[in-house]
């Protein structure tokens, strides 16, 4: 019999397979969100090739998930400047700003400080500290320097505008920093399959991501038992003049028993219910696709 005679169908019935699991996933993210008081976006690229998504060329404001590019831009912009991430940084006590998340101002004081860049991104990626991420648009030449970086890279959807002190002083400059999350999803997918075994500094991107201690009632909520490995990067805004939640994000890569992966972006945002609710709302959404992939 002719080998090609048997592999034919073996090819139609994977084809056919993964065509249904993804259009079930979509299906059932549709359904949950149809009706939700919020624009929802939900983008997943699954094992490399399969994509589902609602909404998911549409625009949203990223908040503070747009640290995992400029962490990305920050490694690179550093390696042109031929600065390690061990490197220090001078830190001058006003730009440890009041009134925003900053846990490197509430262990450090305001006072001058010396750090490496390391830290600095640590605090960035693992606690979404405002102060440092501010620091690093400084050092790296600012907001227009790391979009420039990720637009070079083919991400033309990912728009990185201000910094956190300005986006604090006019909460509406928070719709500036956008992306769509498939723009996301795809940013994602290739740092999990290609950017992170790159360098040392993309290995260290990584793990921060891994051991990111925001959002744990997001994406994270329905894999903490399941023996998944998720990086991930949340975003949290404030309350807008018609008293909804600006946006609650959360994007990260899922590794699944060394067989299967997936890159997910959830973007929630101008929500009408409280922070609680809307995170959960992210939590139901990582359960649909984490079910749909594993099934």
């Amino acid at each position: 019999m002719n080998i090609r005679c048997l592999i034919l169908p073996a090819l139609l019935l994977a084809l056919s397979f993964n065509l249904s699991a993804e259009n079930s996933i979509s299906l059932q993210l549709a359904d949950y969100i149809a009706g939700k008081d919020a624009r929802i976006g939900v983008a997943a690229i699954i094992d490399g090739r399969d994509t589902v998504e609602v909404n998911g060329s549409k625009d949203f404001p990223m908040l503070s998930v747009y640290k995992f590019p400029q962490a990305i831009a920050t490694a690179r912009l550093c390696a042109e400047k031929s600065m390690a991430f061990t490197d220090t940084v001078e830190i001058s006590a006003s730009e440890l700003h009041d009134n925003t998340w900053s846990p490197l101002r509430d262990k450090y004081g305001k006072r001058d400080l010396r750090l490496p860049v390391a830290e600095l991104l640590a605090y960035t990626m693992q606690q979404s500290d405002n102060n440092a991420c501010d620091i690093l648009f400084r050092l790296t030449g600012g907001p227009e320097a790391a979009d420039s970086v990720i637009k070079s890279m083919g991400y033309h959807d990912i728009n990185i505008a201000t910094t956190e002190d300005d986006m604090h002083r006019d909460i509406y400059l928070c719709y500036l920093n956008r992306a769509t999350p498939l723009e996301m999803a795809r940013l994602l997918e290739h740092f999990d399959r290609e950017l992170r075994d790159d360098s040392p500094e993309f290995m260290e991107i990584a793990r921060l991501m891994e051991t990111c201690a925001t959002g744990t009632d997001r994406l994270a909520a329905p894999l903490t038992d399941a023996g998944v490995i998720l990086g991930h990067k949340t975003g949290t805004g404030d309350i807008n003049t018609q008293g909804r939640i600006i946006a609650i994000n959360d994007a990260g890569y899922v590794r699944i028993d060394g067989q299967h992966r997936y890159s997910i972006a959830v973007f929630i945002a101008d929500s009408a219910y409280d922070f609680a609710t809307t995170s959960a709302m992210i939590a139901d959404i990582s359960e649909i696709v984490y079910r749909g992939v594993t099934k």
